[in-house]
């Protein structure tokens, strides 16, 4: 069984707004990493919409971007892609597929087929999963920003505090910390 990894772009104040972080090579060269050591990307209907907006056009070199981050598109648009969604049925993204019915069965059961991990990507999703104790690692990287505004990471809650073991902080050179802590359980 792989392990689930909740990975997302946060400010100090724990804005997950993704216009608020700072895009640059290293920041693309991180996430390019994470997906290279995943089998397979996990998102909600809204971050997947947000990036079939942009990344497939990036890929085929349709849109101007800089080499990191055509790297990035040109790999996330052969990973295998897996959306939860109960409104929306077609995903036509190359490699797109549908994660409907209950959610702790089916994202258990991509856990199950995919030994090299998922790579989790939305903030509400990952709020939903959490309460279902599906998350086992978080890669963060956190942003020397104060956003002052939402969406904020977890902010419908959760029934319990979750306990963390840090495993690795590593500062940029832009000041973001990429932080990776793994559930304790």
């Amino acid at each position: 069984m792989g392990l689930l990894t909740f990975s997302i772009n946060v400010t100090l104040d724990g804005c997950v707004d993704h216009q608020e972080g700072i895009a640059d090579d290293e920041t693309h060269a991180f996430f390019t990493r994470l997906m290279d050591e995943c089998g397979a990307m996990l998102w909600g209907r809204v971050t997947y919409e947000m990036m079939e907006s942009y990344w497939p056009a990036v890929a085929r070199g349709d849109a101007e971007a800089p080499p990191a981050m055509r790297e990035w598109a040109v790999k996330l648009e052969a990973k295998p892609k897996y959306v939860v969604s109960s409104t929306r049925k077609d995903f036509p993204w190359t490699n797109s597929h549908h994660i409907a019915g209950n959610l702790r069965t089916g994202v258990q059961k991509l856990k199950d087929a995919t030994p090299n991990g998922v790579l989790l990507g939305s903030g509400k999703l990952a709020t939903e999963l959490d309460r279902l104790d599906l998350i086992d690692e978080y890669k963060l990287l956190v942003h020397p920003r104060i956003a002052g505004h939402g969406p904020t990471l977890y902010e419908s809650g959760l029934p319990s505090t979750r306990r963390l073991e840090l495993i690795s902080a590593k500062p940029l050179r832009s000041g973001v910390v990429a932080i990776h802590y793994r559930r304790a359980r």
